[in-house]
Formats: structure tokens, C-alpha cells, sequence
């Protein structure tokens, strides 16, 4: 199955940032592809959320269950149905203790179309690896923002 891992460094304290990726249901209002998020069914530790984004104008939709570490500043995220076969990963938070956060989202998918993915397989892995890197900068974006505002406002 193929894999994608990208990182990002934001300048928030980890538990900022984790708190942001949390709220999975406002990421349409920060990140272009991401048409909407439902929330399905929220659980004390974890949540089912409903996603549609786009990719290259096409949309893709799934059903995901996301499992929240507190302790840890973790999230384990896992495709449940949709139109994909797997999609499911991690983000993961690590304070460096200056305040700076190194968030990392690992993806491993599988597009359930061995054919295709024989064909367009570097394309779909570099469409990941793109959708992986615009998440990161949007939570960076609303993380550095928002401290900034907290700082002086």
C-alpha cells in the first residue's frame, strides 16, 4: 500500500495546534479542497465524520472515524466506507519546547483499483502528497494566526 508522509513546523504551542485539527468541521472555512465536514456521531475520544473534497475538480467522499489521544496529541484517523479502499493515518504533534510545534500527517492509502493505480500511481501519490502539504499549511496558517490574535488582541 503506498504511503505518504509530509511535516510542517508551526510557531504554537502543540496543544493549540492539536485543538485546531480537532475541529475537523471547520476545516472547509481555512482549506480550498475541503467542500464540507459532517459531523456524524460525536463520542467522548473520538468522532465519525463525513468528508467531501476535491481532487483535480473531482469530488471524493468517505465516511471516517477519528480517534483522539489527549495524553499524546494524536489523532488516528480511518476511512470507514467511501470511495476509496484505505485511507487512514495519523497526525501527530511534538512540541520542541519553544513554543514550536512539528506536526506530521502520515497517509496510507489504497485507491482499490490495482489497474489504475498501476497506470496513474506516481499521479495519485503526488495528488496525496499535494492534499497532504495544503492541510498542513492551513492549520499553520489558522494556528499562527489565531496565537498571533491571542497575543494581541
Amino acid at each position: 500500500m503506498p504511503y505518504v508522509e509530509s511535516s510542517i513546523t508551526i510557531k504554537a504551542p502543540a496543544r493549540h495546534v492539536y485543538d485546531i485539527a480537532k475541529e475537523q468541521e471547520r476545516f472547509p472555512e481555512f482549506m480550498p479542497d475541503v467542500e464540507s465536514i459532517a459531523v456524524v456521531e460525536r463520542h467522548p475520544g473520538r468522532m465519525l465524520t463525513k468528508w467531501k473534497t476535491l481532487v483535480e475538480g473531482a469530488p471524493i467522499e468517505w465516511l471516517e472515524e477519528d480517534v483522539f489521544h489527549d495524553d499524546a496529541c494524536r489523532i488516528d484517523y480511518k476511512l470507514l466506507e467511501g470511495d476509496l479502499d484505505k485511507f487512514e493515518g495519523a497526525w501527530t504533534f511534538s512540541e520542541d519546547g519553544g513554543g514550536e510545534t512539528l506536526v506530521t500527517l502520515g497517509v496510507d492509502y489504497d485507491f482499490g483499483v490495482p489497474t489504475l493505480a498501476e497506470l496513474i500511481g506516481p499521479t495519485l501519490q503526488k495528488k496525496v502528497e499535494e492534499n497532504s502539504a495544503m492541510m498542513l499549511a492551513a492549520i499553520k496558517r489558522e494556528a499562527e494566526a489565531t496565537v498571533a490574535e491571542k497575543t494581541t488582541g
